[in-house]
């Protein structure tokens, strides 16, 4: 039988070393030895209960891993593996690319585990405090301060990044739980939620191919450049009343999209007006292309209709709103938006938020009291 043991770990310095160095047994009973890259005895001590604490939750075989993988290999990996089409779209992951430049700059030598909600506060911080900076000919020219939601964006990429560490045991937690974004960003992920009076409004002073978007995408939920503004007619089955979509942002996305006779009838005028192209949007600067942005017109058209600018993506919003005023279960509204993660269709419930405000507003405290009242002088006249 074999000696019980008075500890489970111990801390020691090998001969002529100022490194201390400690020892512990795993879960399977196996002794390991390790430096814990510290002269000083205290942080050694502390090295030690992390390491037991870390192999009484199970957590020891994800930090070991972690450490020995650093922020700038993970970067890469995550750009490698998790970002490129058609994991996410080219938009998307040129986007990613961005983001993970300047987190780079900032914690490419740091270990993963390493990585603390204090260190990415101090990102943030300092981010926001910087500058645009534009290259030409001669170098760099510097702008206005960044807004902050472009940090915010880069937090969000830093976030998913971590989730997926988290995901592949190389870290027990995602340390950005921890950080609150220094500053308040105005709108961000709450869509504008599109009244009837409004879309008619926009749609009366818009171009007519515009109007066919407004009224293509609130009926159906297309994705505004990924989907619709590359449509081929042969995409469009007008017999049927079906949409093919044989490209999208998310793999769930590529599917058949039925048609509720107003968007039939906006594809309809739509296939007029690009005439002989083969898409339904066809560029006025490439005879063998599409358009490839709806931004200027747009923001031109939301002016001329004096409505507050709104991003157009909004309007698929607004479709998802609609259908689950309608009575539609979420679940179905998630099939419908043709989403992956159903946790997608929170970022709606704000605008559903917004509806029910503006029904409380209709609210008459006074309901109950004025009945009464006119009845009772109503009855009392008929009895004199």
């Amino acid at each position: 039988m074999s000696k019980p043991r008075k500890h489970d770990g111990v801390v020691y310095a090998r001969k002529d070393g100022k490194i201390w160095w400690i020892r512990y047994w795993d879960r399977n009973g196996k002794s390991r030895r390790e430096s814990s890259h510290t002269a000083d005895w205290d942080e050694a001590n502390r090295k030690l209960r992390e390491r037991l604490q870390a192999r009484d939750g199970n957590l020891l075989e994800v930090i070991r891993k972690g450490e020995a993988l650093s922020f700038g290999e993970w970067a890469d990996s995550f750009l490698k593996n998790y970002s490129r089409p058609p994991i996410r779209a080219a938009k998307t992951h040129g986007a990613n690319i961005r983001c993970v430049s300047h987190l780079k700059s900032a914690f490419a030598d740091k270990r993963l585990v390493g990585l603390t909600a204090d260190a990415i506060e101090q990102y943030l911080r300092d981010r926001l405090e910087q500058r645009v900076r534009v290259r030409f000919n001669g170098g760099y020219r510097e702008k206005g301060p960044l807004k902050s939601s472009t940090v915010h964006q880069e937090f969000r990429v830093l976030r998913r990044m971590l989730n997926i560490a988290v995901r592949k045991k190389l870290l027990a937690a995602n340390p950005c739980a921890g950080v609150e974004f220094p500053v308040a960003v105005k709108g961000l992920f709450r869509p504008h939620y599109v009244t009837w009076s409004e879309q008619e409004r926009i749609e009366s002073h818009g171009p007519e191919y515009l109007r066919n978007i407004v009224r293509i995408i609130t009926e159906t939920g297309l994705r505004v450049y990924k989907e619709l503004a590359a449509m081929r007619k042969d995409q469009v089955d007008l017999s049927n009343a079906v949409v093919w979509i044989p490209d999208s942002k998310t793999p769930n996305g590529i599917a058949e999209v039925p048609l509720t006779p107003l968007a039939l009838e906006a594809f309809r005028r739509q296939m007029a007006i690009a005439q002989e192209s083969p898409f339904l949007f066809p560029s006025d600067r490439n005879g063998s292309g599409h358009q490839a942005t709806f931004k200027t017109v747009w923001s031109k058209t939301l002016r001329r209709a004096k409505v507050p600018y709104f991003r157009i993506y909004d309007l698929r919003s607004t479709y998802a709103t609609r259908l689950s005023a309608g009575g539609v279960a979420d679940e179905w509204v998630t099939q419908m938006l043709r989403q992956g993660d159903a946790q997608v269709f929170k970022k709606y419930s704000q605008m559903k938020l917004q509806m029910k405000r503006e029904a409380l507003e209709k609210l008459n405290r006074r309901a109950g009291e004025i009945a009464p009242q006119t009845a009772e002088r109503m009855c009392t006249v008929m009895v004199q």
